[in-house]
């Protein structure tokens, strides 16, 4: 069966770090380009990080630039969204998702292109 699990969310003071994890299990995530989507209550669901298969191309949302951090690590079939200097603003239930990509290079921040999906971890960040 294939599955994404997330874990590493919490409670965390503003200014605070947090490092998200997402394991893949029943598949190899080297084959595949990961993104990372965040929902706050009330609101849409956005992107917020993504990464190719290769892990040489990477993209943010302009509110997390500079404060978040993607990387995987395909031998251990886990990506991580390292969070630094959290704002109560980045308040959400936090997505990995996968989509199967022919290329080394490509990743997408359009929801719509992942294929699975992880079960959400929350982060609350406290002000």
């Amino acid at each position: 069966q294939l599955q994404l699990v997330e874990s590493g969310g919490g409670l965390v003071h503003h200014g605070g770090s947090l490092r998200l994890s997402c394991e893949a299990s029943g598949f190899t995530l080297a084959y595949y380009a990961i993104g990372w989507f965040r929902q706050a209550p009330g609101k849409e669901r956005e992107g917020v990080s993504c990464i190719s298969r290769s892990g040489g191309s990477t993209n943010y949302a302009d509110s997390v630039k500079g404060r978040f951090t993607i990387s995987r690590d395909n031998a251990k079939n886990t990506v991580y969204l390292q969070m630094n200097s959290l704002k109560p603003e980045d308040t959400a239930v936090y997505y990995c998702a996968a989509f199967s990509s022919l290329g080394l290079g490509y990743c997408s921040g359009y929801a719509g292109e992942y294929d699975y999906w992880g079960q959400g971890a929350q982060v609350t960040v406290s002000s």
